[in-house]
């Protein structure tokens, strides 16, 4: 049976557990070679035998997104293996310290920033002309409901998301006339780790699994999605179904 995205090269960050993983085992699935980055090489290689037993193959890369160099060394690494790259999922995020703002420490704020925002934008300076070279480049990136639906105690994680969303809304405006597109999804909630922190008292049976989230972002990968500069929102009865910015 033909896969929808064989010998594609796809990128996704925090791609040891959650809906990173289980995007990235889904890209597998359909035939790219998936570049997993993730903070642990032990996460890394557990993550390595799912995607063997999808089918495929994997690259590894254990790298702290604040290693802001090390998103470039990887940029090189691939141009100079694939001098392309077809998808990019910008996956990777933390929650942060939950406290009313006055008692946020600084280093809590900037992590959070660092991992959630500043971390997407180097990616995004440093993959660019890897994402224009592809035929049909895509790139994703894992937003929040709390961008727009601020709580309080969580004023570092929803600042962040916020932020990341003006980011991706501009990068894709600035590449709306080539063969890249650029658009936001929101899992909403999703039985994951980080859900399970921040919402305690929450039964995560009833939830959706980061594989069901996983095979809408995958959608969004595809060389024929045309949409760009949008947030998709799951879970939605279709896949199409989007709402552009107020």
């Amino acid at each position: 049976m033909s896969k929808r995205l064989n010998e594609a090269i796809a990128l996704v960050t925090g791609a040891s557990r959650g809906i990173g993983r289980a995007t990235a085992i889904a890209l597998a699935r359909e035939g790219a070679h998936v570049v997993a980055v993730a903070r642990t090489q032990g996460a890394l290689e557990e993550f390595d035998d799912a995607v063997r037993a999808a089918g495929n193959s994997a690259t590894l890369v254990p790298l702290d997104l604040r290693d802001y160099p090390g998103i470039y060394r990887l940029a090189a690494a691939l141009n100079e293996r694939y001098q392309r790259l077809d998808i990019l999922v910008g996956n990777a995020g933390i929650a942060g310290q939950r406290s009313p703002l006055d008692h946020i420490e600084p280093k809590a704020w900037d992590d959070v920033f660092a991992i959630n925002v500043t971390a997407n934008w180097h990616l995004i300076r440093a993959m660019d002309p890897l994402l224009k070279r592809a035929k049909a480049g895509r790139a994703v990136f894992i937003t929040s409901g709390a961008a727009t639906n601020a709580r309080a105690y969580a004023g570092p994680y929803s600042a962040s998301k916020a932020a990341l969303d003006a980011l991706a809304r501009t990068y894709a405006a600035e590449t709306s006339s080539t063969a890249l597109r650029v658009n936001l999804f929101n899992p909403g909630p999703t039985r994951t780790r980080m859900r399970a922190q921040v919402m305690p008292g929450e039964d995560p049976m009833t939830l959706p699994t980061p594989e069901e989230v996983a095979e809408k972002i995958v959608g969004l990968c595809l060389p024929g999605f045309s949409e760009t500069g949008k947030l998709y929102d799951f879970p939605a009865r279709k896949l199409l179904e989007f709402k552009s910015p107020a």
